[in-house]
């Protein structure tokens, strides 16, 4: 059964989404292990709910490639391998791609980065990515995904598509489902955590397309070398 994080009773209000939210930062923060295993009654218990809202998130996060079913007996946290973390790497790095194809098309909301609407929300991203920026020099890798999970859906939002945005959200979700694993073996992360979160704000504000993929390219690599390497420990 998956340890508290001590957060008190869930609220009826959306208990399905919150209890999904609930799992996946549980995933996220290390404290459910890949493989680990736990039952719609157990999970129920611990949040004090009912078992119909339970079975409901548990579901969605199956369906999300956070969960596995087993039948008959409950659900696992999904075991990520390396070759996994590659192609969801390459898959959201296809997805970011065609972000900037859109902008290299004159994509409608890049017209002009100076316009309020679109200078204001190229702001908030901003904000986020340089509260990503410190975090991964801090080396604090829970305060560090929460803002770049945030940080990458509001970008991906300013291209007015939710799909693209809900597909590369729950991309960047797995990839960092399958990197805490590896990531948590290490005592001190600071230096080691991708923190060019602003420069590619900067880039994108400049409508330089070509300066935004070499950044997200080498996020991919360094992200890649150092899965890969802490892997074979």
């Amino acid at each position: 059964m998956p340890p508290s994080s001590g957060g008190g009773a869930v609220t009826r209000s959306t208990l399905r989404q919150q209890i999904a939210d609930a799992l996946r930062d549980e995933v996220l923060a290390g404290r459910l292990q890949p493989g680990q295993e736990f039952t719609v009654k157990e999970i129920a218990e611990q949040y004090g709910v009912s078992a119909t809202p339970v079975r409901e998130a548990l579901v969605d996060l199956a369906a999300q490639g956070l969960l596995d079913a087993d039948q008959h007996r409950g659900f696992h946290v999904h075991e990520y391998s390396v070759a996994d973390y590659s192609g969801i790497v390459e898959a959201r790095g296809l997805v970011t791609d065609g972000m900037f194809d859109a902008i290299e098309r004159g994509h409608e909301r890049f017209r002009r980065t100076d316009a309020p609407r679109v200078a204001a929300a190229l702001a908030g991203v901003r904000r986020r990515a340089e509260e990503a920026r410190r975090a991964a020099l801090a080396g604090d890798l829970t305060v560090l995904i929460g803002y770049d999970l945030r940080f990458w859906r509001e970008l991906g939002a300013l291209f007015g598509n939710p799909y693209l945005s809900d597909f590369l959200h729950r991309l960047r979700v797995q990839s960092w489902v399958c990197a805490v694993q590896h990531l948590r073996k290490l005592a001190d992360l600071r230096g080691v955590l991708w923190c060019r979160h602003t420069d590619l704000v900067d880039a994108l504000a400049q409508r330089d397309t070509a300066a935004a993929r070499a950044i997200v390219q080498a996020c991919d690599a360094h992200a890649l070398t150092l899965i890969e390497r802490l892997a074979a420990r």
